[in-house]
């Protein structure tokens, strides 16, 4: 549970921008957002698949990018 406590004297627009963050640093918001809406067990599977396909090209080009690059 997420607790923002205010001071004396603080605009609320203040705490309710600390609050956003510390609710996008746990996550919550993306949790929120991908369980408003029913999703078929393939398409999870889809999504999964086609993140994880990103991350392995992402991490190939970084390696490339690291054998191309002279070692110091």
């Amino acid at each position: 549970m997420i607790v923002v406590k205010t001071k004396k004297g603080e605009p609320i627009e203040k705490a309710i921008k600390r609050l956003k963050k510390a609710m996008d640093k746990e996550g919550i918001i993306k949790q929120v957002r991908a369980t408003r809406y029913f999703e078929k067990p393939c398409e999870k599977k889809r999504r999964k698949s086609e993140r994880a396909r990103a991350r392995a090209r992402s991490i190939a080009r970084r390696q490339a990018l690291a054998a191309t690059l002279p070692r110091i």
